[in-house]
């Protein structure tokens, strides 16, 4: 293992969080807050740090997917310890399990929190806290590959730990220019809601804090009630960027190249419009008498559907309070997710895609025995790798999610509670039901249900398997052997 590269890229890391955490300093200064003291020493003390581990210079900067996989699992940890350490300086959360479970939720674009009153945070912390889902979002290391160059192959090995869903490839012939054309749509979009929400009557730092949020489909809301106290126009500019930030985002290039043939491919796209068009006339006619009036079951039913499916996990009503048909179809939404290649999580839209073609397969196969018929997605044949990935992907995804079931019900919650607050987490989504619903929030977790929470958060962000494989012995063996060296 090429112990080396994981370092550098860790520096790295370091060094981009510090530099990212001047916003919430200069916010402080701005609304004359003494916290920026305590977001100033951490960002120049992981400055600091970073640059006195990439001060020697990897003899080989090729790495291959086991270390891309470490280095990416270490990379989300340590930049949610550092994040976190202002928390606990400036005493707005005082325990350090909260502090690391406010801060994994938010650079994981969970939105899960421990919060009772969001309102009595400083700016400076509000800021970062929303800041967190906007650099989880699209992905630390896939920012860091626009800005370092690698040799090989190391930069795909890099992004495909990282990036969500069941394929990652080249918008364009060179993943560094992939990369930057990813984060130019990101900013691109970012940008134009931020102008949007200005636009619909939003002040400054409300508006940055909500497109920070909405970008990344995080759903740290800056007040109390989440979004329900804006306005009609705000909720449905908010409702259209959740959708638009749940698209993959290689539709974008398409549109952006004028290659509307490939666009028109895109069958996971059209699954994912057809699924909100359904699930939103199913929530409204489930609520339509009794959300006030028709205008507003429809909004609030478009609302909750976009939050959910793209992960964000805004709200606007409590949804908890809705008929059991209406909560019943918002949990099987958090497990469909938004598209691959988005800033959505859950299992994705094109694995349920490949999964229902390869049992329409297979039941024909039982009809026509001698019959020879490909998968097929976006007019291409589908290798058998993605599907064993896809299959693969989602047994494992029902084993963590089964021990993490058994793991926190020692709390003795109920267990709509701990089945979707585990949905929420490894789902990346935020509110569950029941005691996890949008009036209530993860605090009474044990702090042991806490980590156990935390790692579905990360493992779930980073589709599992390089939180996973930092439980096999032999990649420590192979860290220990290297340090030996």
């Amino acid at each position: 293992m090429n112990r080396s590269v994981i370092r550098f890229v860790l520096a790295h890391i370091m060094i981009i969080e510090g530099v990212l955490m001047l916003l919430p300093v200069i916010t402080g200064l701005i609304y004359g807050e003494e916290v920026y003291k305590k977001y100033m020493a951490v960002a120049a003390s992981a400055v600091c740090l970073g640059l006195i581990l990439k001060w020697k210079k990897p003899a080989k900067m090729t790495f291959y997917l086991k270390e891309g996989c470490v280095a990416t699992a270490f990379s989300w940890i340590m930049l949610s310890i550092i994040g976190c350490i202002p928390f606990l300086l400036t005493k707005e959360i005082p325990s350090f399990a909260d502090a690391l479970f406010e801060t994994v939720s938010g650079f994981t674009t969970t939105g899960a929190s421990i919060l009772y009153d969001i309102e009595s945070l400083s700016h400076a912390s509000l800021i970062w806290r929303s800041f967190t889902h906007w650099i989880g979002g699209m992905g630390v290391l896939v920012f860091l590959l626009t800005i370092v160059s690698m040799t090989g192959g190391s930069s795909m090995n890099l992004m495909r730990a990282e990036s969500p869903g069941p394929s990652v490839g080249k918008l364009v012939p060179r993943i560094r220019e992939s990369a930057r054309f990813l984060y130019g749509i990101y900013l691109m979009l970012s940008l134009i809601e931020y102008l949007c929400l200005l636009a619909g009557g939003m002040t400054v730092f409300d508006a940055l804090n909500t497109m920070f949020a909405t970008a990344g489909t995080g759903g740290f809301g800056i007040k109390n009630d989440s979004i329900a106290s804006y306005s009609a126009t705000l909720q449905w500019i908010i409702t259209v960027f959740m959708i638009l930030f749940g698209v993959n985002f290689n539709a974008y290039f398409f549109i952006f190249r004028k290659k509307f043939k490939e666009l028109l491919k895109l069958e996971e796209v059209v699954w994912y419009f057809a699924i909100i068009i359904l699930s939103v006339g199913i929530i409204f006619v489930c609520i339509g008498h009794s959300d006030g009036t028709f205008s507003d079951a429809f909004r609030d039913s478009a609302f909750q559907i976009a939050s959910i499916i793209t992960t964000t996990g805004f709200s606007t009503v409590d949804f908890n309070l809705w008929n059991s048909t209406a909560k019943t179809l918002l949990v099987f939404i958090m497990f469909c997710g938004a598209c691959a290649g988005s800033t959505g999580g859950g299992i994705k839209v094109s694995r349920f895609m490949i999964l229902f073609k390869v049992l329409k397969k297979e039941m024909n196969l039982y009809v026509h025995p001698k019959s020879i018929k490909e998968i097929q997605m976006n007019g291409k044949p589908v290798e058998h790798d993605v599907v064993r990935t896809c299959s693969t992907f989602l047994i494992t995804y029902m084993g963590v999610f089964v021990i993490s079931l058994f793991l926190i019900s020692f709390d003795n919650f109920d267990l709509t509670t701990n089945f979707t607050a585990i949905a929420a987490s490894i789902n990346n989504i935020g509110p569950g039901l029941e005691m996890v619903g949008p009036s209530g929030n993860f605090a009474q977790f044990s702090a042991f249900s806490k980590y156990v929470l935390m790692f579905d958060m990360l493992a779930g962000r980073l589709e599992l398997f390089p939180m996973l494989i930092l439980l096999n012995p032999a990649i420590w063996k192979d860290l220990q052997r290297r340090v030996r060296k």
